[in-house]
């Protein structure tokens, strides 16, 4: 299978994190764990397209980073038999950027486009008529003698994936034929993950607990599970005869600095400064950014989902706040906060 990618030259740590964890994706549709209903929608969406000699439809992935949505593309693409172009919405910053890709596409091809929610409006004016009717409405000129120009391109499946689903414009929404919010993986499907993920690397694992430990503290994502693994293989073959024990795991995780719920360094300096610069919050976002010398977005997207789902972090409008979990796990007062206090609103 013929495959090109789109991508921009400056494409930055997220994609090399891709191209290091590219050799433990699955390469079919039954390799995949997790994420059931999605698959089933996807074999049956897959199914009938070949029956009909059809492109598949249109889909949009969302939910936190390293869930698998680039992952479900290459494995649409793969099923379908047909190669898949890569790009992302910062790299297509011009309509043109777009009717280059478009107009590469042989029929049927799949083309992701990565961080959708960062697609430029001007851009998204092309994305429409490509997706319903095959084809690009090119302007041609300005003014009185504007005229637009039609070009035709082969019947394609765009494959759209975001962080932030809720900064798609409705428009583009509503044109994806299937649309699916990834969740967080549990920790069997974790390990049935890392135990293939073993295989692959040839790694040695002495006891299943291992394993277990590893998915306990990977946050529900694959991309963490599988970057632990990595370093617990090297740790076990410098420190040690390359074996995995217990031990090792207990000793590699850290040196990673993750703790026994897999927060990380940056994670509890972001509950540190709510603790005690703001003394268990509410406080603004943009304040805690600020504090930290982060970026508000990174510590909205990566860091927040995880602490949000163990109940570490409130949300309310009044700011960010502290539970009373997250106080204990740090060792610092609770200030009894409430957050059905009438004078904290929620």
């Amino acid at each position: 299978m013929a495959t090109d990618r789109l991508l921009s030259a400056g494409a930055g740590p997220d994609t090399r994190e891709e191209q290091r964890n590219w050799a433990l994706r699955p390469t079919t549709i039954d390799e995949y764990v997790g994420q059931e209903d999605l698959i089933e929608r996807l074999r049956i969406a897959i199914s009938a397209a070949k029956k009909r000699n059809e492109p598949c439809e249109h889909g949009l992935f969302h939910g936190p980073p390293g869930l698998g949505k680039t992952t479900l593309a290459h494995l649409i693409a793969s099923e379908m038999g047909s190669g898949i172009h890569v790009t992302s919405g910062p790299v297509l910053s011009k309509g043109t950027d777009l009717v280059a890709a478009l107009t590469s596409l042989r029929e049927r091809d799949v083309l992701f486009i990565d961080e959708v929610h960062r697609l430029p409006a001007s851009v998204e004016e092309f994305v429409y008529p490509a997706m319903e009717d095959y084809r690009i409405d090119v302007p041609v000129d300005s003014g009185l003698s504007a005229r637009t120009v039609q070009i035709k391109c082969k019947p394609f499946t765009l494959i759209a994936a975001t962080t932030r689903a809720g900064l798609i414009s409705s428009p583009l929404r509503s044109r994806f034929g299937i649309t699916h919010h990834l969740r967080y993986y549990t920790e069997p499907e974790l390990i049935r993950i890392l135990k293939r993920s073993c295989s692959l690397l040839s790694v040695d694992v002495e006891h299943p607990g291992c394993l277990s430990t590893i998915a306990t503290r990977a946050r529900g994502t694959p991309r963490i599970a599988n970057r632990l693994l990595r370093r617990i293989r090297d740790y076990a073959s410098v420190k040690g005869d390359g074996i995995i024990r217990p031990d090792t795991v207990t000793q590699a995780l850290k040196l990673e600095g993750v703790d026994n719920l897999g927060l990380d360094d940056l994670d509890r300096t972001y509950l540190r400064v709510i603790a005690t610069t703001y003394s268990g919050g509410p406080v603004g976002l943009e304040a805690v950014a600020a504090t930290m010398n982060e970026d508000a977005g990174t510590l909205e997207d990566v860091v927040e989902p995880f602490l949000l789902q163990i109940g570490f972090l409130a949300r309310t409008r009044r700011g960010r706040q502290l539970t009373k979990a997250a106080c204990d796990h740090l060792g610092v007062k609770w200030h009894g906060q409430s957050l059905f206090d009438p004078e904290n609103p929620a």
